[in-house]
């Protein structure tokens, strides 16, 4: 594939040259990422996501940044599996405020096959609204990764989170090579898959070009990048951790768009504590989609009306529908 476009997608990214990148003067990297995401998408338009916790807490994995893990007190009190009509009103709410795409997350470590009827049941009743659907449901086999298909879901999310080198300091109970395979059943059953990471938990800046180095070798590229900022949670072991930069959460942003062409890359966890003017820069620099709604799972979001004005005053609009990233 020729390295002469930009704005082609490649595989063969190397740490150095996703370094480089990153190194660049802002202005120039904001440049940049601002044209490959024209070359690809309408950059007035945005994709508004709304995600459901449709089982929160008591979690069995260890995830540092997490308030729904088991190992930590964080005072989150653990609810069980919604039922498939509350979850489809959920998501029947959400339309008619303008969301496109319904994000449904259980905090488990993994899928159980008793589960999987009544997962099946929620996929399907969210797409008969005409909705994209997404979830987020930790560790799958083969099977549940074709019977969620079967069910009518889009897109599954698995986050990689951080670089393969940081990520045995975030989380212990599952490794990077865990979610690498869960990633290929997810593929191999023909679905999109949604893979991101967060930044702001103590990594370093080559931390942050391995995860989106880990991203961009896939055997292809995430059709989703949620890019999430740590909103520091009391109780767990990066409560303390310190805001990211909010230049170096832009930067992380174009260079994510830079090496992910084709991506809808999404400002996720954290925008509740970004300026107006941060998340007009993250747009600038390739961002397109965002979360709406009151809260994120359990972490709060600037809400409709404030996200409303801040589309308006900037002259963007919601995606057209079935805009995607396939070219779109």
């Amino acid at each position: 594939m020729s390295r002469l476009d930009p704005a082609e997608p490649r595989n063969d990214w190397t740490r150095p040259e996703i370094a480089a990148l990153f190194d660049l003067p802002f202005a120039e990297l904001v440049f940049r990422a601002g044209q490959v995401h024209r070359a690809w998408f309408d950059p007035s338009e945005i994709q508004l996501s709304q995600l459901l916790s449709i089982k929160t807490g008591g979690c069995a994995e260890n995830c540092g940044y997490c308030s729904q893990s088991a190992s930590f007190d964080t005072g989150l009190a653990a609810s069980k599996l919604m039922d498939a009509g509350a979850v489809i009103a959920d998501a029947r709410r959400a339309k008619a405020s303008g969301a496109q795409r319904f994000c449904m997350g259980a905090a488990w470590r993994d899928l159980k096959d008793r589960d999987v009827p009544k997962i099946a049941a929620m996929i399907a009743g969210v797409k008969a609204l005409d909705l994209e659907t997404c979830a987020t449901l930790g560790m799958l086999t083969p099977d549940q990764a074709a019977a969620l298909k079967a069910a009518g879901l889009d897109y599954y999310n698995h986050n990689l989170d951080t670089s393969p080198e940081d990520y045995a300091r975030v989380v212990t109970t599952h490794t990077h090579a865990d979610r690498l395979e869960t990633l290929e059943y997810v593929r191999a059953a023909g679905l999109k898959v949604c893979c991101g990471g967060i930044i702001g938990m103590g990594e370093t800046r080559a931390d942050r070009v391995g995860l989106l180095h880990s991203l961009a070798t896939l055997p292809a590229h995430p059709e989703s990048l949620p890019v999430n900022a740590l909103v520091p949670i009391r109780g767990t072991p990066l409560g303390d951790s310190p805001p990211i930069d909010g230049l170096e959460f832009v930067g992380t942003i174009a260079v994510a768009r830079l090496v992910c062409p084709k991506a809808r890359v999404r400002i996720a966890a954290g925008r509740e504590g970004m300026s107006r003017e941060l998340q007009a820069l993250c747009f600038l620099a390739g961002a397109n989609s965002i979360f709406v709604g009151a809260k994120l799972l359990t972490t709060p979001l600037p809400g409709l009306d404030k996200d409303s004005q801040l589309l308006a005053d900037l002259g963007m609009k919601p995606a057209a529908a079935g805009a995607a990233s396939e070219g779109a």
